[in-house]
């Protein structure tokens, strides 16, 4: 039984109102009337009555910083703002000391942001291994398999683009805090949708973008650095307000970093992607992470029991646990599938041969019974 008033929420996205049914959140999400509001309002103060709003904006600046921490069970001091997923990993893979040898582990389903800059790391002689997937799902007990006394950091996805097949991070965790390995995380498919623990989970490094599931523009991410990663990183880059009380004496030039993960933020924020995403975490911690999650595998639960009816297959349909918001269907000819039910005003993806179908909170029961009606008729 929905937790939520979803009807109340179903107002505040216009997509919504357009008539469209809009299953896409792990391409990009839809941005609601409260963050469209709260970037007009922010926009008219820098046009007409508050143009040098620095000031005016640390309010909104720290509370976002603290509504991202919650997201992730840490503290605000943990949490450092980029443009986007890759360049906050690459604070990661560029500010630890390597040694020729050095071996990473990835998988091979991979999204390219969690790949690249590690691959970068070849020319310094660090050595890449590729864990295989078994059906789309990587296996702690393969990944197991792949360490050895020269692995000092691991990377995966939270849930897989491809195949929404969502990694044990306790398990891994676990793992790599036993074996001394860095433990990396990209959550770009899962925050906003699951819950996420880094403590618990024992994650040393988490990056995330704000455009899919987190419902605001492009632009915008956060990572989440531990204190003992922080201890770790050389600080491969550094800017203005990397040091501490950085709006004061500002030709007093000295190497004194400020003590949080604040330090990497190195120069003007997003103001503007801030803003949106002060609005949007706001809403998806209003209506609570387990409660979304919860809605969005009954949605999943939905299709998957269609798409057997229909004689089709998703990539990944087994225990909840393996599960979040993405579900891919195994089809042939994924883009005249995407095509019929664009014309019936039902946005998805397709990846690589499949129909990425991805709801979110706000979406109904009725939304996926209709997409299955359409998949049928085709």
């Amino acid at each position: 039984m929905l937790k939520y008033d979803i009807n109340r929420y179903r107002e505040l996205f216009p997509v919504v109102q357009a008539g469209t049914i809009y299953l896409n959140h792990a391409a990009t999400g839809p941005l609601s009337t409260k963050v469209v509001a709260a970037v007009d309002r922010y926009l008219h103060e820098r046009s007409e009555t508050h143009i040098d709003n620095y000031e005016l904006f640390q309010p909104i600046l720290i509370e976002t910083r603290s509504l991202a921490s919650r997201l992730l069970n840490t503290t605000p001091d943990r949490i450092a703002f980029y443009d986007n997923t890759t360049n906050a990993i690459n604070l990661l893979a560029a500010g630890l000391e390597w040694k020729q040898g050095d071996r990473v582990i990835l998988d091979d389903i991979e999204f390219p942001a969690n790949v690249y800059p590690f691959l970068n790391l070849k020319r310094l002689g660090v050595e890449i291994d590729f864990v295989r997937n078994r059906g789309g799902k990587i296996l702690v007990e393969d990944i197991e398999e792949k360490i050895t006394s020269r692995t000092r950091l691991l990377s995966i996805s939270h849930v897989q683009f491809l195949t929404g097949y969502r990694a044990d991070l306790y398990a891994i965790g676990e793992m790599c805090r036993r074996r001394g390995i860095i433990f990396s995380v990209d959550a770009i498919q899962s925050a906003g949708v699951v819950p996420i623990d880094v403590d618990g989970m024992k994650i040393d490094f988490l990056a995330t973008g704000g455009q899919k599931w987190l419902l605001s523009p492009q632009g915008i991410a956060f990572a989440f650095i531990s204190s003992e990663t922080q201890a770790r990183l050389r600080q491969a880059y550094l800017g203005w307000t990397s040091i501490k009380n950085f709006f004061s004496e500002f030709t007093k030039y000295r190497l004194d970093l400020d003590d949080t993960a604040r330090r990497y933020e190195n120069g003007t924020l997003n103001y503007i992607g801030i803003t949106s995403l002060h609005e949007s975490l706001g809403t998806l911690l209003e209506v609570g992470i387990e409660k979304i999650e919860e809605h969005v595998l009954d949605l999943s639960d939905e299709l998957i029991k269609g798409l057997r009816s229909m004689g089709m297959k998703a990539y990944v349909e087994g225990d909840r646990k393996e599960r979040a918001g993405i579900v891919s269907i195994l089809v042939q000819n994924a883009g005249a599938y995407a095509a019929n039910l664009a014309k019936a005003r039902i946005e998805v993806a397709v990846r690589q041969g499949v129909v990425r179908v991805s709801p979110h909170f706000y979406n109904t029961g009725d939304e996926i019974l209709t997409l299955i009606e359409k998949l049928e008729s085709k």
